[in-house]
């Protein structure tokens, strides 16, 4: 029974972390589809980038207001209301309809999984202020498998009978009706847990908007705001058409494709020890060693796809997977420790504005260079972004010592 009540304890964060794991899946469903839904729509692939573009821009657009207003409302309702509006748009695509009724139904699942994550991590640091690395390792590990689920899923609804048309339109079905149940079952548990002063919709008054731009007075927290938006561009744009291009540059079929891109999320894992790791041994540290990991790994990728096998190709998606998953959970844990408490949710919501604009454009620049002057250039882009990161992250390192 004490072993029990302990688990208890954790449960706030099981539901916000699956809360995030459905957000994740739904967003991660489409790039495997792209070939898909060329077909079916018949547009190129600069359209379906500058779609997928339109549901990063949403979710972007959430970042700030999200944050605000949960500092004002409280995280709990700021949260349900994503996932009803991210409920909605993924019950839209279950009917046949044109492409533009597809891109409204992307930009509102990116409006209503765009209020989760900054909410979230501030949610989080309040229940759990003594393990806040562990925490938001253990929730973006569970974000990053929707990453992981997200191709197997849609491998695996290219099998069944087309009850509704295109076999893919199940998958945004039962994705829709789970993040409904999730958002029920969320709004149930998580309430009980947060503290006493958690902000609530009586709190005090509003914040003024200077007052987040301040910050940026501060030459850690701009330096490291430049360092999450440039990782933000190159992880983005690579995520969004990292399935295409193994397929299309490499030795890799389709469907090992889209196989190896669930391998990049498989090592999310590594979240666990990352976050565990930045509460021992210090944040600047682990974020210098994981995002130079992810940079050795894309550009590995980049280097070797003409001639390399399956398994060097693997080898290379893995440690940019490791770099990259682990360098996240410290990446808000730096930041929640750069910002006064008062002002959490907003900061960091003008954090992911800008960290989530710069990823959400990323998409249509590679969709679009990759037709005009092809894959390599495209993604020659993003590493060098990747490359100006880790720079800047080691730097910051060198100067905290």
């Amino acid at each position: 029974m004490a072993a029990l009540r302990r688990l208890a304890r954790f449960d706030a964060l099981v539901a916000t972390s699956l809360v995030w794991f459905l957000g994740k899946f739904l967003r991660y469903a489409f790039p495997p589809l792209f070939g898909t839904l060329g077909d079916t729509y018949g547009v190129s692939r600069a359209a379906l980038g500058t779609a997928f573009t339109g549901f990063m821009l949403a979710y972007a657009a959430m970042q700030f207001p999200s944050g605000l207003l949960a500092d004002r409302l409280g995280s709990v309702r700021v949260i349900v209301a994503g996932a009803i509006a991210t409920a909605v748009g993924a019950v839209v695509l279950v009917v046949d309809s044109p492409f533009a009724v597809l891109v409204a139904a992307m930009v509102l699942m990116g409006a209503g999984t765009g209020t989760y994550k900054t909410v979230a991590v501030g949610l989080l640091s309040r229940v759990y202020p003594a393990r806040t690395g562990r925490a938001l390792g253990v929730f973006d590990t569970f974000g990053t498998f929707g990453g992981v689920a997200a191709p197997a899923a849609v491998v695996a609804v290219a099998a069944l009978p087309p009850l509704l048309g295109a076999p893919w339109r199940t998958l945004f079905l039962a994705g829709g009706v789970a993040v409904a149940v999730t958002a029920v079952a969320f709004a149930a548990r998580v309430p009980r847990r947060l503290p006493e002063d958690a902000p609530v919709a009586d709190a005090g008054g509003a914040v003024p908007f200077g007052t987040y731009l301040d910050l940026f007075r501060d030459p850690r927290f701009s330096a490291f705001v430049s360092v999450t938006v440039l990782f933000g561009f190159a992880y983005n744009g690579a995520v969004a058409f990292l399935p295409l291009y193994l397929a299309e540059e490499t030795v890799l079929s389709e469907a090992r494709a889209n196989l190896l891109f669930s391998a990049l999320f498989v090592v999310s894992l590594v979240q666990l020890v990352t976050g565990e790791a930045s509460d021992r041994a210090g944040l600047l540290p682990v974020l210098a060693l994981t995002i130079g990991a992810a940079t050795v790994g894309f550009v590995a990728i980049l280097a070797l796809s003409a001639t390399a096998g399956p398994l060097v190709l693997a080898g290379a998606v893995v440690v940019l997977g490791l770099g990259a998953h682990g360098f996240r959970p410290v990446r808000g844990a730096y930041l929640m420790a750069l910002v006064p408490d008062d002002v959490a949710g907003g900061s960091l919501g003008v954090v992911r504005t800008l960290l989530m604009g710069a990823g959400a454009v990323a998409p249509a620049v590679v969709g679009t260079l990759s037709e005009v002057v092809g894959f390599g250039p495209a993604f020659g882009l993003l590493a060098a972004a990747l490359v100006a990161a880790t720079a800047l992250t080691l730097a910051l390192w060198a100067l905290d010592r």
